[in-house]
């Protein structure tokens, strides 16, 4: 980015709440049904029905406000955002406006391992989402109106950022968040989290914001952060050939990596919003504020602390295994049945995130249980097997879903730890040496690796390494020594 200018970024994030039935009525929220059939008169905006709102997306609300160090209002509304599109058919869409239920609220984010900002929370409401238009049949749309009523939070920030990779992080904490709250999944290929991003830019020290452009249908946190950055660069360049810009809602195309005009941007008024009348403003006094804030889960930031602590983990470590409250969930389930945390924390971070990733499984789905994980870990630290045996069990745990005490015994891979066994191995690998010995004792003590390879090929990777070691460090010496007198 050219170092004259700066960019101003805030996101406004829709997440899809985890109740099982709409906003205003008892329809199904599931994802995947068949088209409109997730539908009634009410979502359907019948003539003559009343909506009645579900009380969980209240709740799941509260819990955002409350995670996001928001005041929550002990009075909101609803209104109604009237616009024509084919997908919505009341006309328009139940949200709040003038009254939300959560205000001037923030998140703090890591920029580098020594640096965080705080970026600020203008409001999270309630409201509901409209259908789905599908394009791509031909010369056809077709209209899905399953999603119609399902119930979002919308999270609106403050123009708070200043670069792509401060937006991401940002919505990483969000998704972060939702999914620790378990009000959201935060999938955003199927939809359910959505991320909106205004952006301008202006020159460094100004006060005065540029003329903004929002960037719609970015379905992955990727191409958030590649939408921001192309929008930066092309405002700047306008700029500096002399162009003005002009207020549009642009439509990001991941294929090509631009961003194509969608509309010319409306203003709020547009949208003609005025109470809705069908609904009561929404009453949360403080009982109902302490309730809910008594069953919120423990959030990442204290469980990142307390895994440093209690684990005495690096920060590192405990930052990776927090980004997911299934995958930190599994660590303390290996730990409650091992005392080795780190090695736990090695394992889960590399062998389990790697399987995780290339298989594309939740951790739920992941086939090995935690505290079989632990088992193999404590047979490691008990020297029944060694590091390399137990990567050798690992993926047959994966496959065969057995115990690891189980393969073990079965492939008979116990770990050799009597010292006059591996003496014997030692001596009888030295004779069959006896060049690459005459090396060592000409100082040439690479070739110790090459011994350590040959006993381990012997005994097919069952003698203990760090015995083998120190055994064969003293057999080499002692041969030395026999050679100086």
């Amino acid at each position: 980015m050219n170092d004259k200018y700066e960019a101003v970024i805030g996101l406004e994030v829709h997440a899809q709440l985890l109740t099982e039935s709409k906003a205003f009525c008892g329809c199904s929220t599931k994802f995947g049904n068949a088209p409109n059939s997730n539908v009634c008169p009410i979502c359907l905006g019948h003539p003559g029905v009343l909506p009645v709102l579900n009380k969980k997306v209240i709740e799941y609300t509260v819990k955002m406000g409350l995670a996001t160090n928001c005041t929550i209002n002990q009075r909101s509304t609803f209104a109604r955002k009237n616009y024509f599109y084919p997908d919505l058919p009341k006309g328009y869409q139940i949200s709040q406006f003038e009254e939300p239920i959560c205000e001037n609220g923030h998140i703090t984010v890591a920029l580098s391992e020594n640096i965080e900002k705080k970026i600020g929370i203008t409001r999270i409401h309630m409201e509901e989402d409209a259908g789905k238009l599908i394009h791509d049949l031909g010369f056809e749309s077709l209209v899905d109106v399953n999603r119609c009523g399902v119930p979002l939070m919308e999270i609106v920030s403050e123009p708070d950022m200043r670069c792509a990779e401060e937006a991401y992080q940002y919505l990483s904490k969000i998704k972060q968040l939702v999914q620790y709250l378990e009000i959201c999944d935060g999938n955003m290929e199927e939809g359910s989290l959505r991320c909106d991003a205004n952006i301008s830019v202006r020159l460094k020290g100004a006060k005065q914001f540029g003329t903004k452009r929002e960037i719609k249908n970015m379905n992955s946190f990727r191409n958030v952060e590649r939408a921001i950055k192309f929008e930066i660069e092309r405002q700047i360049e306008i700029i500096e050939d002399g162009g003005t810009i002009i207020q549009q809602t642009l439509l990001w195309d991941a294929d090509l990596n631009e961003a194509f005009p969608m509309r010319s941007k409306e203003e709020a008024h547009d949208y003609r919003y005025f109470p809705e009348p069908d609904l009561l403003p929404v009453l949360v006094d403080e009982k109902w504020k302490s309730e809910i804030r008594r069953y919120l889960p423990e959030l990442p930031e204290h469980r990142k602390d307390r895994l440093t602590v209690k684990y005495n983990l690096p920060k590192y470590d405990a930052e990776l295994l927090t980004q997911s409250k299934p995958i930190a969930d599994y660590y303390e389930k290996v730990v409650s049945v091992t005392d080795d945390y780190k090695t736990a924390s090695n394992w889960v971070m590399t062998d389990i995130l790697k399987v995780i990733n290339e298989e594309k499984i939740d951790i739920k789905d992941f086939p090995v249980k935690a505290e079989d994980l632990g088992e193999l870990i404590n047979l490691i630290g008990s020297g029944t097997i060694s590091g390399k045996i137990a990567k050798e069990i690992f993926p047959i745990m994966l496959t065969e879903k057995k115990k690891p005490s189980a393969i073990v015994k079965e492939k008979d891979l116990v770990q050799i730890s009597d010292p006059d066994e591996i003496e014997r191995i030692i001596s009888q690998t030295l004779q069959k040496s006896s060049s690459e010995v005459q090396m060592y004792l000409e100082g040439k003590e690479k070739v110790f690796g090459f011994f350590v390879g040959q006993i381990m090929k012997l005994t097919k990777g069952k003698a203990n390494p760090k015995l083998v070691n120190e055994l064969l460090r003293e057999k080499l010496e002692a041969l030395k020594n026999n050679i100086t007198k």
